[in-house]
Order: C-alpha cells, then structure tokens, then sequence
C-alpha cells in the first residue's frame, strides 16, 4: 500500500552524529533499492549494508516507502545542481542543451542505482515521481521562456517543449548511460543535441537547414 508523499517526514537529526548515521542509512538504500528493485529490498538489507541494528532504521524513516521518498528528492535536487553547474557560461540556450545533455548521461552513468530508484517510484509513490519531473519541467519552462525573449530560441510551447526535451534525456539516457556502458556518451550527445538542435526536417538544396 502506498503511503501519501505529503505525510510530514521524521525530525532531522539534532547531532551530527545522528545526521551522520542518517546519511549512511540513505547511502545504503540507494544501493539496496538501485541494484535489488524496491519490492526485493528490505528494510534489513538497507541497516546491515549500513553497518547499523535494524531498529536504527525506524529512528529516521517510517517505512521503506519513506526512505524512497527521500530519495527521489534528493535525486531530483542533485540532478538540477548538476546540471545547472555543467551550463553555466554556455554561450546561449543552444549551447546549454548541448553541455547539459552531456552532461546528464554522464550523472546517469555514475549514478545508476539514484536512477533506477527514480524510475521505481512510479509504482510505490506516484505523487513523489510525478513531483520529480514537475519540478524539472517548471525550472526547464522558464528558462526556455527566458531564451526566447533573449531571440536564442524560435518561439513556441514552453510546456510542451520541456517535456519533449526531458523525455529526449530520459529516453536516450536509459538506453546509452544505463544499459550500455560502452557507449560513448560524448557521440550520443552530439547525436542526440543534433536533433534538439535541427529537428527532422531534410536539409534545403543550399545545404542549411
């Protein structure tokens, strides 16, 4: 049974100690949860990975849908951070899809297990999935907003537009940064950005776009 994702979570910890200790058992789900799946994870899992007694667990977390909660979100903070340090100073909106799909694959290679939790969560906590890509879309419309009226980009739906763009990530992400971990991701990127870039549309007979 799912729980609700507006349940108020546990007090943080007071000590550093306790915040310590915290750490470790989040530290411990995403590998317990990313590599088994959450219905084969278990809350004794996550405390022997984390080197604590089972009991710990409940000191900081309610259940293990809780834990997962948590980290959907901190996958979705840590994912927006990544990407806004990977496109600051891009030249304009075009080059920022560029540095940030490359980006992206390459936090979806180093970090499989946050991704696959992600993906989880739709079965366990739909509300926490679906605030996930809320927020990315959000963030993601007001820069595309913000790029047309600088003239970087052509005008057009901004909603629309950010999931197509987050759903070129997330697509090609799962297939070359998860699945294959060979690939290189700098090719898929160029690939992948062409299309962001120049769309489908044949080239004219001068040769430009």
């Amino acid at each position: 049974m799912q729980e609700r994702a507006s349940e108020a979570p546990l007090p943080r910890p007071k000590t550093s100690r306790g915040e310590a200790t915290r750490q470790k058992l989040i530290d411990a789900a995403i590998r317990e949860i990313g590599r088994r799946g959450f219905a084969d994870a278990s809350v004794a899992g996550i405390t022997q990975e984390a080197g604590v007694a089972q009991g710990t667990f409940y000191v900081y977390f309610r259940s293990k849908e809780e834990v997962l909660r948590e980290l959907v979100l901190r996958m979705g903070r840590r994912l927006r951070h990544f990407l806004t340090q990977a496109t600051t100073g891009a030249a304009d909106r075009l080059e920022a899809e560029r540095l940030g799909l490359v980006a992206f694959l390459r936090f979806v290679r180093d970090n499989p297990d946050l991704y696959r939790i992600v993906a989880e969560a739709q079965f366990v906590d739909f509300e926490a999935y679906r605030r996930y890509y809320d927020d990315f879309a959000a963030a993601y419309e007001e820069v595309l907003k913000a790029a047309v009226e600088r003239g970087e980009i052509s005008p057009g739906h901004s909603g629309v537009r950010a999931w197509a763009l987050m759903g070129i990530a997330d697509m090609v992400g799962q297939r070359y940064a998860l699945w294959d971990d060979q690939a290189s991701l700098e090719e898929i990127a160029a690939a992948g950005y062409d299309l962001i870039a120049h769309g489908l549309s044949p080239q004219s007979a001068g040769g430009a776009r």
